[in-house]
Order: structure tokens, then sequence, then C-alpha cells
């Protein structure tokens, strides 16, 4: 068996064994006391952030206080409807998953811009605008996905905490003047102590419960050196709603429109690549086995997140993304539910009518939400790197993610070209996430721009079409000079892969209507073939990863060509869209060894 054949058996995970440590899967219920408390779990760590973002905006550029108490209250509420639309699954709506939304850090640079220059009407009317973009943008996700790969995401995913890590750390020695100089200390070694713990040690409700119970005696240590702000609290009343402050749409469409339009269109980009890497995270640690990204619930988070941000322009607010610590909680809890997720939703849009309560979360001292913060985007951050090295590195995407993340460090701290990067497009490049995630892609680019010369064949997707497939593959062989043994390798792997999607798609009545593209291309010393074709059933790396615990209702000869392109194959990606269903094989041209097809 080749090398490479060894890797990919590695990866195949026993259906009976549970190796995410996943106790509820996101179609699973828990009982309705966890959902509640995990659901206040992330209000906890998420409502400041969801609060503070649209402060700093609406108070650096100017804002009336009526507008910045309108602000507040429309935040939360379309932060909860935002986070609801992203736990559903309803057509091409929703990721199906926690993503829990608010305030987005990649457009707090624009938004203040148009505040100060043209006010809270022309910024609701860029944030609505530029909400489609999105939308646009999941109906043909497909057409970047040679962009957008795990190399690419899981360097973004890598650059949200060493970008956010600084503000972090000041959160840590966030404190009163006068408080004595040991209580931060005190706060923070209290909360780490008792929350990684309970994790590492913990099981049952405890370890589920860690954090919100790290959060809790963190918050009463920090209170005996009167660092939590009762005074918020006694001061916020029970209920109330803002009185006017709402800014309406400038549809006047003046000059300011017209100059910061090009910088929110560019924001909202960088903004999709963060679901993007957020959802497929979450994704990631949702299951008890591995599976393969599915990219029509990435496409349903991309759509919900621009949803979402249409409510955000028509209330007059900036724009909303995820929230990179949702997948770091779910692999923390083990709870994946997408109850957690509608439940936290709902407590946000009722929390914007309770200020009392509100003011109860906002209260917690900065060193105990610093300390909680530390340890989930740590968690992150080796989440990145699991996606860089999934499918295996090279030097390639060794220098993309090496150069593209120091490049965005270099940035966030100010050490590239500052006089230059702070009036480009607003300042956007001095946020590290955004100018390492543009380098990556960049770079993607350039990589795919300049690699060899692919071979494409149109054809009906039907067995009919393998003479004219083969024929193809042959002229493909002989061009690169591959051996005997090489095509017919080449050919079986192309064969079983039609055949593997001819047996889970569609009618048969309806199948010769569709369209096949077979792409073939040579990368050092493997073949890649890619086979794009009508949207099928099922996912056929999900299914080569189960083969050991396939039910005995399975055809043989399905099973045989599953347990076929196994053998054949070096790795198998399926990537699923709601238009078209992407097959890459990649197939070693080396000498072959010797060996027998795995029973």
């Amino acid at each position: 068996m080749l090398e490479t054949e060894r890797l990919y058996y590695d990866e195949v995970i026993p259906l009976s064994a549970n190796h995410t440590g996943i106790l509820y899967q996101p179609n699973e219920g828990p009982p309705a006391g966890l959902v509640l408390t995990l659901a206040l779990q992330f209000v906890i760590l998420l409502i400041a952030g969801v609060i503070f973002i649209p402060t700093v905006v609406v108070q650096t550029g100017g804002g009336s206080d009526s507008y910045l108490v309108w602000n507040l209250f429309a935040a939360v509420i379309t932060a909860g409807i935002a986070t609801i639309l992203q736990a559903i699954r309803w057509g091409r709506v929703g990721a199906g998953h926690i993503i829990v939304m608010g305030g987005s850090t990649a457009f707090m640079a624009v938004s203040i811009l148009a505040l100060s220059e043209s006010g809270p009407g022309t910024l609701a009317t860029l944030v609505f605008i530029s909400a489609f973009i999105p939308l646009l943008f999941s109906m043909k996700l497909s057409l970047f996905r040679r962009i957008l790969t795990p190399t690419v995401s899981g360097t973004i995913m890598m650059l949200i905490p060493a970008t956010i890590m600084p503000v972090i750390f000041d959160m840590l020695n966030k404190v009163p003047s006068g408080t004595p100089g040991f209580a931060p200390i005190i706060s923070v070694l209290v909360t780490a102590f008792v929350m990684i713990s309970l994790m590492l040690k913990a099981t049952g409700v405890l370890r589920l419960c860690a954090p919100v119970i790290g959060i809790i005696i963190g918050s009463i240590v920090a209170g005996f050196f009167d660092l939590y702000d009762i005074g918020r609290v006694v001061n916020a009343s029970w209920v109330g709603l803002p009185k006017g402050g709402w800014p309406g749409l400038d549809l006047e469409f003046g000059t300011v429109f017209w100059r910061l339009l090009p910088s929110f269109a560019l924001v909202a980009f960088i903004d999709i690549i963060q679901d993007i890497s957020n959802t497929i995270a979450t994704q990631c640690v949702s299951w008890r086995q591995k599976r393969a990204v599915n990219y029509q619930e990435v496409q349903g988070a991309v759509t919900s997140a621009g949803i979402g941000n249409i409510f955000c322009g028509l209330a007059g607010v900036m724009a909303n993304s995820s929230r990179p610590v949702s997948a770091p909680v779910t692999e923390l809890t083990g709870v994946a539910a997408r109850s957690v997720g509608i439940t936290t939703g709902l407590i946000f849009i009722s929390l914007a009518f309770f200020p009392k309560v509100l003011a109860i979360v906002l209260a917690i001292p900065g060193p105990v939400v610093g300390t909680y913060l530390m340890i989930l985007l740590a968690m992150l951050f080796v989440g990145g790197m699991k996606s860089v090295v999934k499918d295996g590195i090279d030097y390639r995407k060794s220098l993309v993610v090496g150069f593209s993340f120091w490049v965005g460090i270099g940035f966030q701290s100010g050490k590239i070209f500052p006089e230059y990067s702070a009036d480009f497009l607003g300042g956007i490049l001095q946020s590290g996430m955004t100018s390492g995630g543009l380098t990556a892609i960049i770079m993607t680019l350039f990589i795919n721009l300049t690699e060899s010369r692919r071979s494409r064949l149109e054809t009906e997707c039907d067995s009919s079409a393998l003479p004219k497939i083969r024929k193809f593959l042959d002229e493909f062989a002989s061009r690169y000079g591959l051996s005997k043994e090489i095509k017919e390798r080449i050919d079986s792997a192309c064969e079983e892969t039609l055949l593997t999607f001819l047996w889970h798609g569609d009618d048969q009545s309806k199948r010769k209507r569709k369209r096949l593209l077979v792409v073939a291309y040579k990368e050092e010393d493997d073949v890649i073939l890619e086979l794009v074709a009508i949207t099928g059933k099922g996912n056929i790396q999900d299914r080569i990863a189960l083969l050991d615990n396939q039910s005995a209702q399975t055809p043989l000869e399905q099973e045989f060509s599953l347990r076929l392109l196994r053998h054949l194959a070096s790795s198998v990606r399926h990537e699923q869209y709601h238009d078209i269903d992407v097959v890459t094989v990649r197939v070693d041209t080396r000498p072959i060894v010797a060996t027998s097809i795995p029973a």
C-alpha cells in the first residue's frame, strides 16, 4: 500500500467512535435546562462586544446621544435575529449550526467614516446595499472554491485570535483607578484555574458549565476588590425602550455615499471570508465523526449573514458578522445542537427590552471576561492550524500560510508602512485579519493562474460517456509521458468516481440531461482529476471514510466501487454546493508498489 494511502486510512473513523467529544449534534435535542445554560453562556461571553463595538463607532463618529441609545437597542435585536437565522435550516437560508452574530470589527473604520462625514442615514444606506453582496456571493459560492481553500480559511482563522488578542490582554488590566495591583491578577488566576481545571478533569454537567462557573466564581472574587460594577446594575431600569433615534435610510446618494461604497463592498467581501472560516470551523467540531465540509451549509451561513445585515441597514446600525468563539465554545462544551443557537438569539432580543438584565452582564469585570476569551481564542487558533494541515501541507501552502500570517501581524501592530496603510480605504489594512486574508487570497490566485495548463472535457453525466472520458484521459496521460499502469490507474479512479455519482444521483430519466465537466492537470508527482456535475445525494468523501461501517443494505457493487476508489486515489475531496458537486481526486504517479485491493 502506498504511503499516501496509509495516511488517508488514518483518517477513517469508525461510526461507533466519538472522536470529537460531541454529546449533542446539531440535529439532536439536549434537555431544556442545558440549552438555556449554554445559551446564557454565549450571551454572557458576547453581549459586551455586541454593545461595545457600535458604542465605539457612534461615539467616535460623532453620533448623538439619542442615536447611541437607539443603536444599542437595535444592535442587540439584529444580532439576535441574525443568530437565529444562522441556526435554522430553511431552504438556502441558515447554516444549521450555533453561529453567534454581532457587530463586525472589519466594518468599524468605514462605519466611523460614513457616520462622521455624512451621518447615520448614509451609514444605514451603505450597510443596507452592501448586505446584498453576501447574498449574491452565496448563490455562486462554487465559482470561488479555488480561492476559498482550507489554506486560506485556516490562515484567517489563525489571524482572528492573533489580531484580537491585544484587545483581550488590555481587558486583563481594565480596572478602575485606585484598585490594588494584585486585584486583577488574582481575578485572572482564579477564573483561569476554575475554567481550565474543570475543562481538563470534569465530566458531564460540570464540564459543560465550566465557562459559566469560571465566570461566576471569577466575578465573585473580583467583587471583593470592588471590580464588579454593581452601580451599573442598580441604576439601570428594569424595562425600557429608546425614545426616537432611528435614522432611516438616506436615499439622496451624495458624494460621500459613492466615495465610500467601494470600501464597504471590499469590507463586505472580507466579512464573507470570515463568515466562511467560522462556519467551517464550527462544522468541524459539531459532529461525532469527521465529515467533509458541507458547502451547502456554508452557503446558507453567508445567505443568513446577508439577510441579517439587511435588517441592520433598515434599523440604522452597523453590519454584523459571525463571532469567532462559536467553534471553540462548541468544542469545549460538547453541545452543537442548533436549539442552543436559536435560544441565544431569543435571549439577545429579550435583553434589548430589559436594561437591568443587560447591565448584570455588562458589569462583569474585564479581567474575568478577558481570561475567558483568551482560552476560547487559543482553541480557535489551533482549529485554524488543523484546517491548514488537514489535507496535507507542502512548501506552497507553508509559504502562503507563514507569509500571510506575519503580514497580518505586521499591519495589525502598525509596523508595515503605517503612514500609508492608515489612509488606504479607511485604514482597513490595519486589521491583521483583512491584510493577512487578502495576502493569502492573492497568493492563492497567483498559484492558480500560474499552474500547469488544465485539460477539460464537457460531456453528459452518464455511463455512456465513459469511452469519451477514457479517450480524453489517454490523451492527457500521453502528453505527460505517463506509463501504461498510471494511465489505467487514472482511468479507473475517474470511472469509479463517475459511477459513484450515478448510483447516488437523482432519477435515471433525468440524469441524461445533466452535464459533467472533467478537468485534469498535473501537480508535481500527482495527477488531479476534478469532476464537476449537477448536485446528487450524499457525500462521496464521507462514504469512503465510513466504508467499514456500510449498512448491509448497501448494494455490493456500490461498496466495491467506493473501496476501489479509496485504493486508487491518495485523497478524495467532495464539495457539495446547491448548484453543483465537485469531486477532486488526487492520484499518485510515482511507481506503483504491488498491493492488493482492500477487502
